[in-house]
């Protein structure tokens, strides 16, 4: 058998195993709202591990990260911080947003802003940004899986092909089984894409150079501009590594597919385990994808497509069992992102747009069958995105996170307490004007004084929010009263009833 044809059958099966999993699923699941959105809230601790790091690492991390190494080193490692950063808004900030959708039955982020600014507006906008930059990282998955498929079948499979049949796939378990379909894929994914990573790299590094420490002195010797920090010019400025980290941690747990998983846990213990653990895994699987990038830069130095590095050397110079097998931890790490990018926006606009405005009293399971119907329209969008756009997909990844962080200032505002309250019409204002800025900072005048574009976004949505909020209404005393009164006795008296 031609090795082509074992490496694409294992990612076959391990496609069809995702398949029955939502299968059984939907046989588990209840014609309930919550159930299908939130898992019923009843996800335990490795449920939620699994699903998250598996969320958070995807084709950014198991392509992209390699693709960076291959070209640019180690400076990657520097925006590395990010990854203990999650940990530590997941532990503080995860916790109060848990506490308040327990309490008051939040199902999105646009749930948590417009019951506390009491605003329709700001339940748009929060919507509108929360879809918009999603759909960026939907791209992402969606090109990674393209690629993958297209290299195990050495092209007989054609990208546009391979990402159609594997979006299928996603968005198929998705409807059958909604969230919990996506939770128990992501648990199978999250463990697949971890050992997958690490083996994948260690057979690579061991067959071509005897192993990480030789590969290390060989990169040393031949390429030794990848193992320096990058220079102050250009993109590797430290005020474009520190953008990084900020976009990276804060603007993806701000995205819906996050802030969501927030919702579902079963306590807040669960949650403040999650935030100590994730940057554990988050880490360290990006040591297997540094020995890959500066490895593949010395045996392939001038392939065409640098994210395309690790499957490249697989297929070159693995059995072909073991390719097909890492491929499909590949496959697992970009599907485990992109069903839950497809459930996050299928959420927001069943709920946020359809239930809130179109029809506010129908049955449950009419809107399940909306959100399923959103769901074929979102994969149709996302395969027009990936195949008739590109960039790099640590660069889409940035992006797509630089623009969910827009919602930080307001999401602060509810969850931490203060003397100073945020207003509905600030929160506009400041998310309006940080995403104004971001697009200049991003197209008319790149990254000004070496400062990431999304930060740049951030500090001005935070002046101009605090600014407006100071000369316009507040939300009302018994509002105010209510929400953050419920985060007060969480942070003194744990979780609520």
């Amino acid at each position: 058998m031609e090795p082509w044809v074992i490496a694409t059958g294992l990612i076959f099966v391990y496609l069809l195993a995702t398949i029955v999993l939502g299968a059984v699923a939907n046989r588990r699941m209840s014609v309930d709202l919550e159930d299908f959105l939130l898992y019923g809230r009843k996800a335990g601790f490795i449920v939620l591990y699994l699903t998250v790091v598996a969320t958070y690492h995807s084709a950014f991390a198991f392509l992209g990260s390699g693709g960076f190494f291959y070209t640019h080193g180690i400076g990657f490692w520097a925006a590395g911080a990010w990854t203990v950063l999650v940990g530590a808004i997941t532990y503080v900030l995860g916790s109060r947003i848990w506490a308040l959708g327990k309490t008051f039955g939040y199902i999105t982020p646009a749930d948590l802003l417009a019951d506390f600014y009491e605003s329709d507006a700001v339940r748009v906008v929060a919507a509108i940004v929360s879809v918009l930059f999603t759909i960026l990282y939907i791209q992402v998955q969606a090109a990674g899986l393209g690629y993958i498929l297209s290299v195990a079948s050495g092209d007989r499979i054609s990208f546009e092909l391979g990402t159609l049949i594997l979006l299928v796939v996603a968005a198929g378990y998705l409807i059958a089984g909604g969230l919990r379909a996506v939770y128990w894929t992501d648990v199978i994914q999250g463990v697949w894409m971890y050992v997958a990573v690490w083996a994948g790299a260690l057979v690579l590094a061991f067959k071509l150079f005897g192993g990480p420490i030789q590969l290390w002195k060989r990169v040393a010797a031949e390429r030794p501009d990848l193992l320096t920090l990058p220079g102050p010019e250009g993109f590797f400025t430290p005020g474009m590594w520190f953008g990084m980290v900020v976009v990276l941690s804060f603007g993806i747990v701000f995205q819906p597919h996050l802030f969501i998983r927030y919702y579902t846990a079963v306590s807040a213990r669960t949650i403040k385990w999650l935030g100590a653990t994730t940057p554990i895994y988050l880490m360290t699987l990006y040591i297997p994808a540094a020995l890959v990038g500066l490895g593949g830069a010395l045996v392939m130095p001038d392939i065409a497509i640098p994210d395309r590095i690790f499957p490249e050397m697989l297929v070159a110079y693995a059995p072909a069992w073991l390719t097909g097998a890492i491929l499909a931890g590949a496959t697992a790490a970009a599907m485990s992102t992109l069903d839950s990018m497809l459930h996050a926006n299928m959420t927001v606009l069943t709920r946020d747009v359809y239930q809130r405005y179109i029809r506010t009293d129908a049955a449950q399971n009419h809107y399940i069958l909306v959100g399923r119907l959103i769901v074929v329209a979102l994969l149709a969008v996302g395969y027009v995105l990936s195949v008739n756009t590109f960039g790099f997909l640590v660069t889409l990844v940035s992006l797509s996170g630089a623009g969910a962080l827009q919602l930080m200032p307001a999401v602060l505002g509810v969850c931490f307490p203060g003397r100073r309250l945020t207003t509905s019409r600030g929160v506009i204002a400041g998310i309006s004007a940080g995403l104004a800025t971001l697009c200049v900072t991003l197209i008319i005048v790149p990254h000004p004084l070496g400062l990431h574009g999304g930060v740049w976004g951030l500090a001005v949505n935070f002046v101009v929010t605090w600014v407006v909020s100071r000369l316009t209404p507040a939300p009302s005393d018994p509002t105010v009263s209510r929400i953050h009164g419920a985060i007060e006795r969480f942070v003194y008296e744990g979780d609520p009833a």
